[in-house]
């Protein structure tokens, strides 16, 4: 496996391999962060195919409790494995110390992750990996589908924190 910052040529890969809801995919969206340079994306590639990503999020979580409980706090964020088969062999492990190296690089003590109230799988491996609950809050988000509707979400989660040595 390997683990590389997202290209412009990868988008079209992501969608094709791993999926995304909506008029523009997430995949699109990260990496049109990246270019503005508020995020880095990673992609996870096994053989040749993307298996996963996440992306660091420089400007940190969006919710405004969050923000407050930890300012300057990056988040990792848009972490995912697929197919389902593949979870659970290091995967999302190696994304997520891939994306606190690129904290460190840049001299960042502290990482941070939102984790789905109803994902104890995720909340699992994060416990794991050291991170530690700060604050539960609402992510809220949004995607055009393709009937050109914006659909509003909102999924109870818990900010979790790690301290980078």
């Amino acid at each position: 496996m390997e683990i590389t910052v997202c290209r412009a040529a990868d988008v079209a890969l992501l969608d094709r391999h791993i999926g995304s809801s909506g008029v523009t995919s997430f995949h699109a969206r990260r990496f049109a962060r990246q270019e503005r340079g508020e995020s880095t994306y990673l992609v996870a590639w096994l053989d040749g195919r993307p298996v996963g990503h996440a992306e660091m999020r420089w400007t940190g979580c969006d919710a405004p409790d969050v923000r407050a409980a930890r300012p300057g706090c990056p988040e990792i964020g848009g972490l995912g494995v697929w197919p389902q088969e593949l979870r659970s062999r290091g995967i999302g492990t190696a994304l997520v110390r891939a994306a606190e190296n690129l904290a460190r690089e840049r001299g960042i003590t502290v990482a941070g992750l939102g984790v789905a109230k109803d994902n104890p799988r995720a909340a699992a491996l994060y416990a794991r990996l050291g991170y530690r609950p700060v604050i539960d809050y609402l992510d809220r988000w949004t995607y055009e589908g393709t009937d050109g509707i914006t659909h509003e979400c909102v999924d109870p989660c818990a900010f979790l924190v790690r301290e980078l040595s």
